[in-house]
Parts: structure tokens; sequence; C-alpha cells
């Protein structure tokens, strides 16, 4: 690997094990073996470097659960909605979870816009994510029902992280929000 790519190994290490705001310049050239003045050639700043190395471990997250068409259930199921917020459940109590990770990008992004702007680019490539893990296939990146159910499926996600970081004993498990969600189409019928 070259530079560029131990920075950004380095620094999804350090994002996993120290999180965003305790992460410093020092601590990713360590973990990766650059030198110090390679995250400012290669990503321009250490907060830029942090932010692509936490794109690029969301975009692993799913890989976890297997491609959709291993997941149980039809596609577009509560069973398979169930299997993916499972995935999510199961990954929240892991040390160094993304999840909360992913908390601490959302109260630091009103204090760095150049965070908060390319972590919302990369929240359409979520909610596309989480159609393909839930519906079996991807749309494409303009297809309406990115900015509809793709976003559906991250607030959702959000919206359970977020619960479980706040208390987690209080969190739903997978049967009950999928059971939460059966009533809630049942009863808009």
């Amino acid at each position: 690997m070259g530079h560029r790519e131990d920075l950004l190994e380095g620094a999804k290490r350090c994002l996993l094990e120290k999180g965003f705001a305790r992460t410093t310049a020092r601590d990713i050239v360590r973990e990766s073996g650059a030198n110090l003045a390679s995250i400012g050639y290669h990503y321009g700043s250490k907060d830029a470097l942090l932010a692509q190395a936490y794109v690029a471990l969301a975009e692993g997250v799913s890989d976890a659960w297997g491609e959709p068409g291993e997941l149980p259930g039809a596609n577009g199921s509560l069973e398979r909605i169930r299997a993916v917020v499972a995935g999510v459940t199961e990954s929240l109590g892991r040390p160094g979870s993304l999840w909360h990770l992913s908390m601490e990008l959302i109260v630091m992004g009103d204090k760095m816009p150049a965070l908060r702007e390319q972590m919302s680019a990369a929240q359409r490539e979520a909610g596309r994510g989480f159609i393909g893990m839930v519906m079996g296939e991807e749309p494409p990146a303009d297809d309406p029902s990115v900015d509809t159910l793709g976003k559906f499926f991250s607030v959702l996600v959000i919206g359970l992280v977020a619960q479980h970081t706040f208390d987690p004993g209080f969190s739903p498990s997978a049967e009950e929000l999928t059971e939460g969600l059966r009533q809630l189409m049942e009863a808009a019928r």
C-alpha cells in the first residue's frame, strides 16, 4: 500500500478505537506508519481524512450481513427489515461500534461545516444501501425512492442508534421494531 491507503487504514482503526474528536494526526501517523506531512498532501487535513475513513467504514457495514440475496425473507418483507435491524442492534453492543461513532459525528456536524458537507453527501449513499439490503437491489442514484424510502430507512436506523446510545434498556429489539411497523402498516390500511 502507498501512504494514501496506509493513512486511510490507520485513520479507520483510530476512529473505531478513539472516536473522531479524540483522534489526533499523530495517532493516525503512529497507526499508519506514514509521516505527518502526508496527511495534508493526500487529504488536505486530518478532519478530511477522518471523514473519508468514516465513509469507508460505513460503506463496509452491510458486508457483515452478507449480500441482500443472502438475507432471510422476501425483498421488502418485514422479515427482511427485521434481519437488517437485527444486524444493526447486534453490532451496537460491540466495542468500536460504527454506530456510536455516527452519533459523535452527528453531534459534531454543526461545529464543523466541512465535515457536515461531506457527511451529508454520504447520506444519499447510505439510503441507497439500506434500500438495497431491504428491497434486494440498490436503485440508481437519481431514483426518487432514494429521497423517500432511503431517507425513511436512514431515519429508522439513526433513531434506533440514538435510542440505544441514550438508553440501551429501552431500545427496541429487531422483533419489537418490526412488530411496531407491522401494526402501523395494518392500521394504515
